[in-house]
């Protein structure tokens, strides 16, 4: 097993982890990244209404309470497709680079693949909760509140306002996927967050609303779920194009892609792998 360490963090191969139970479904450079401990200011995800005016979520700093095991790239096309060869995932609508990060998934399919390659490694692989990938992110996470635009008298206002910064942040941004790399490395270890690829996560869409009594009303919709990249996105769940009307709030993300977390247990955890 190949392990190389630098500051908190640690890398395995997972290639060789899975080889020592006769099966390879990753490309020998892809890395399991170990991080120990992260903190991030954190805006929480979701809807925010306040007395029915839209409102920005409340800031906060979160820190991890547990290490956090994550894969150092995006799932590759490659690896996407052994899941599929296999019978497991659903076939893609569009035909690429093995080599290149997988796009066009959607949550189904990223579920999906997670609990095909934790059949096929002995492992616990899930998607990160949206807590989770920012944490990991550091630096490159980004906090969605683009304006403070509340007008009660007239909401479209701050929709405009956040789809005009969502616009200007996304014209530098060309959608074709690059080769693993492109988008560097966070101070974590981990390749090419916020690029032109956003990552499934687990967490669903929350609707926070306060109403005229003082009252929180908080529902949620799990058809809806959270993506992050180069800004957060509510995505409808089963969509796999972003750019088909798919995204729930402000601009669709370019692409959607896989990053996954391994469950830290058993013999793995306890040597700190």
């Amino acid at each position: 097993m190949s392990i190389f360490k630098y500051g908190t963090v640690a890398a395995i191969s997972l290639t060789a982890m899975a080889a020592l139970q006769g099966f390879s479904p990753l490309p020998d450079d892809a890395a399991l990244v170990r991080i120990e401990a992260s903190s991030v200011i954190y805006r929480e995800p979701g809807e925010f209404l306040d007395r029915g005016t839209p409102v920005n979520g409340p800031l906060l700093t979160i820190e991890q309470n547990a290490p956090i095991s994550i894969m150092r790239n995006q799932v590759t096309r490659g690896e996407y497709e052994a899941c599929v060869q296999d019978g497991a995932c659903l076939a893609l609508d569009t035909k690429g680079d093995a080599g290149l990060p997988v796009v066009g998934v959607n949550f189904n399919d990223a579920v999906t693949y997670a609990s095909w390659l934790s059949a096929k490694t002995g492992e616990n692989w899930r998607l990160p909760t949206d807590r989770e990938w920012a944490l990991a992110a550091g630096s490159r996470f980004k906090d969605d509140a683009y304006t403070e635009v509340s007008d009660p008298a007239n909401p479209s206002k701050r929709w405009m306002a956040i789809y005009a910064a969502e616009s200007q942040a996304q014209e530098a941004i060309d959608p074709t996927p690059m080769p693993i790399g492109h988008f560097g490395t966070n101070e974590h270890g981990l390749v090419d967050l916020s690029g032109n690829i956003w990552e499934w996560t687990t967490t669903c869409y929350t609707r926070h609303h306060v109403t005229e009594s003082g009252q929180t009303q908080v529902t949620e919709n799990c058809g809806v779920r959270v993506a992050e990249g180069s800004h957060r996105a509510l995505m409808i769940a089963f969509f796999r194009d972003p750019k088909a009307g798919a995204c729930s709030i402000g601009i669709p993300p370019a692409n959607l892609g896989i990053r996954l977390v391994r469950e830290d247990k058993g013999l793995l955890q306890w040597l700190g792998l």
